[in-house]
C-alpha cells in the first residue's frame, strides 16, 4: 500500500475524472475546501506504485482533535465517499493495511462508502438513508410523479406569490444563504456551519457550486446550495424563513434545480442522506420522488473508542439550546473542526 497526497499527486484528479463511482466528495476541489476550513489533512491510499497511472485510490482526511482525538475518516462532512476499488481484494487490502495500523495511531478508522462493504476489520457504525432522483423522465412526467399537495402545489403557490428566482455565487447572495442556514439550524438546536466553509466550497469548486435563493418582495424565504460532478447534482445544504414556508420557496427552488440540471446533462439529483428519526426530511424527499437507499458508516476502532464524536455533538446540541445567535454562530466556528 503507498500514500499519496491527494492535492498535490495530479494522478488523483485524473482518477477521480475516469472513475464511474467517484462524486464531488472525491475531488481536489472539496478536499481543498475541507483543509482551508477546518485544518484537514487529506491522505490518498492504492496499491498502484509510484509513477504510475492509478489503478485505485481510498481517500480520508486526518482529523487531529484534541476534543474527539485522532482520527481518520472517509470523509468528514461528506455524505458519502465510495471506495474507488476495481475488486474486493483491493478493498480488503486497505481494510489489513488499516488494521495493523498502517498510517500511524487513530482512535477510530471510518469510511462512507454507497455500497462497498470493507471485509476485514470493520463494523458496521451508522445507518442513514440516502435518496436519489432519478432525472430521465421529461420534465412532466417528473411533475406526475410529485407529491400533488405537497410539492406540485406549492410550486404553483410559489408562482402565484411572484416570488424571484436568483442564481449564482457572489457574496450578496452567499450572505442570504448563510442567514436563512443560520435561520434553519437555530429551529433545529444545533449550531450553525462556519460561514467560511460555504466561501471556501464556492470558491474551490468554482461553476461546480450553485446557490440557489428565492426572494419574495426582496426579502430572501428559501435557499438552497448544490454541487455538481460528472452527470450528478448534489443537494447539499438548505435553509429558509419559517414565517414564509406557506409561499413555496423551496419547492420553487428544487423544481427550478430539477429542471436546470436535466438541461447541463445531469441524470441524478442527490437529495444526500438523513438520519433514521428524521421522518420530516425523508418525507420530504420521498414526496419529490426520490428512491431511498440504506447507507451504512463502517468504522475499525477498539471497543472504546467510538464515544468521542457522539459526545461532541451532543455538547454542540446542548450549547445550541441556550445560545443566543450571535454565540451560536461562534459554538459553530468552534466545535465543527472536532466533529467531522
Amino acid at each position: 500500500m503507498y500514500v499519496l497526497d491527494p492535492l498535490r499527486d495530479p494522478r488523483w484528479a485524473a482518477l477521480v475524472a475516469r472513475h464511474p463511482n467517484a462524486s464531488v466528495f472525491h475531488t481536489v476541489e472539496w478536499l481543498r475546501a475541507l483543509q482551508r476550513t477546518y485544518g484537514y489533512e487529506p491522505i490518498a491510499y492504492t496499491t498502484s506504485r509510484p509513477g504510475t497511472e492509478l489503478e485505485n485510490g481510498f481517500v480520508f482526511c486526518a482529523v487531529r482533535s484534541w476534543l474527539t482525538g485522532r482520527r481518520l475518516v472517509s470523509l468528514p462532512f461528506s455524505d458519502h465517499c465510495e471506495p474507488l476499488a476495481q475488486s474486493a481484494d483491493e478493498l480488503n487490502a486497505l481494510g489489513r493495511f488499516l488494521q495493523n495500523g498502517g498510517g500511524g495511531r487513530w482512535r477510530y478508522v471510518e469510511m462512507r462508502p454507497t455500497d462497498a462493504t470493507p471485509a476485514v476489520a470493520f463494523e458496521a457504525a451508522s445507518a442513514w438513508a440516502w435518496h436519489r432522483l432519478d432525472l430521465s423522465p421529461e420534465p412532466a412526467a417528473l411533475m406526475r410523479r410529485f407529491h400533488r399537495d405537497c410539492v406540485q402545489r406549492k410550486i404553483r403557490r410559489a408562482e402565484r406569490e411572484g416570488l424571484t428566482y436568483e442564481t449564482g455565487r457572489d457574496r450578496r447572495l452567499l450572505d442570504s444563504l448563510y442567514a436563512l442556514l443560520h435561520m434553519t439550524r437555530q429551529r433545529h438546536g444545533v449550531p450553525p456551519q462556519p460561514r467560511r466553509w460555504f466561501a471556501n466550497l464556492i470558491e474551490s469548486l468554482g461553476e461546480r457550486a450553485c446557490i440557489r435563493i428565492a426572494s419574495k418582495d426582496g426579502r430572501p424565504v428559501a435557499g438552497i446550495l448544490t454541487l455538481s460532478h460528472g452527470r450528478t447534482m448534489v443537494y447539499k445544504y438548505g435553509g429558509s424563513d419559517a414565517s414564509a414556508h406557506n409561499l413555496g420557496g423551496m419547492a420553487l427552488l428544487f423544481w427550478n434545480a430539477i429542471q436546470e440540471a436535466r438541461r447541463d446533462g445531469a441524470v441524478e439529483l442527490d437529495f444526500g442522506r438523513s438520519d433514521p428519526d428524521q421522518a420530516g426530511l425523508i418525507a420530504f424527499k420521498e414526496r419529490w420522488g426520490a428512491a431511498p437507499t440504506a447507507l451504512t458508516y463502517w468504522r475499525h476502532a477498539p471497543a472504546s473508542a467510538a464515544s468521542g464524536r457522539a459526545w461532541a455533538l451532543d455538547l454542540a446540541k446542548k450549547l445550541s439550546a441556550r445560545l443566543p445567535g450571535r454565540a451560536l454562530t461562534v459554538a459553530g466556528r468552534l466545535l465543527y473542526r472536532h466533529i467531522g
